[in-house]
């Protein structure tokens, strides 16, 4: 029975990974991290990692970018594995995230689907295929209450297809400030924002009279939890390294 402590507890998605923890037989919630500090499920809520009156065997945190210092340092001061699904990181606290990928067991991903995963995936071979002669766009729609644009699924997305075209793309996100013809170089990046829309992506290739379309629609949070949940029972007991969906699919 693993342990899990969840960060950003009181949080939409902190709720629904716990209901889905409930229903599990290999793993339960010991404790809850978050600044609002309610009480919720039957397990203690603290305000800080640092609180924690009991070490888990694994930490799943979906809450801010500001909260990874303490995450990360807490996580290497008594090698606990850590499962990242928050998004909006900066670059450099990206490389803060993989550098303690050196100490402790990481798994960070832009988006805990699996179904994401594999539109990752078959951008790739759409890519491989196409090469060069299909301009590549990228369109995400999210709820109006998320801050970061693009999202860092779309971002997944860009850098999967790029690494494939051999990082010869560069990525467009304002055509509005860009008054020229669209360069064969450009991966376009567009992001919508409104109602409660949990997660829509559409990659777009468009070639000459025709265009291909690969899209991926969330019907709701819970595809992230159960991911986040299922990446959080694979992580207990592993060494230290950066892990990413990809292992997680492999030992399936």
């Amino acid at each position: 029975m693993k342990k899990i402590a969840i960060t950003g507890a009181c949080g939409h998605m902190g709720r629904v990974i716990a209901g889905i923890i409930s229903e599990r037989a290999d793993c339960e919630v010991c404790a809850g991290i978050d600044k609002a500090g309610e009480s919720y499920d039957g397990f203690p809520i603290v305000r800080s990692v640092f609180d924690l009156t009991e070490k888990p065997d694994v930490i799943i945190d979906f809450s801010h970018p500001s909260a990874l210092p303490d995450l990360l340092n807490y996580c290497k001061m008594n090698s606990v594995p850590i499962v990242i699904g928050t998004t909006g990181y900066s670059d450099e606290e990206k490389s803060q995230i993989t550098a303690s990928a050196a100490q402790i067991p990481v798994f960070f991903t832009f988006n805990m689907s699996l179904g994401i995963n594999l539109l990752a995936e078959l951008a790739r071979k759409a890519a491989q295929i196409l090469g060069g002669q299909f301009d590549i766009e990228i369109v995400e729609k999210h709820h109006n209450r998320k801050k970061d644009a693009p999202s860092g699924t779309a971002i997944m997305l860009a850098e999967a297809i790029n690494e494939e075209l051999g990082n010869s793309k560069r990525y467009i996100y304002d055509r509005h400030a860009v008054r020229r013809p669209r360069e064969a170089d450009e991966i376009g990046m567009h992001s919508v924002r409104g109602g409660t829309i949990v997660g829509e992506h559409d990659i777009i290739f468009a070639g000459h009279d025709e265009v291909i379309t690969l899209s991926h629609s969330a019907q709701s949070r819970e595809v992230f939890a159960v991911g986040a949940v299922n990446a959080a029972v694979f992580l207990a007991g592993k060494p230290a390294g950066l892990y990413t969906m990809n292992e997680l699919i492999s030992e399936k």
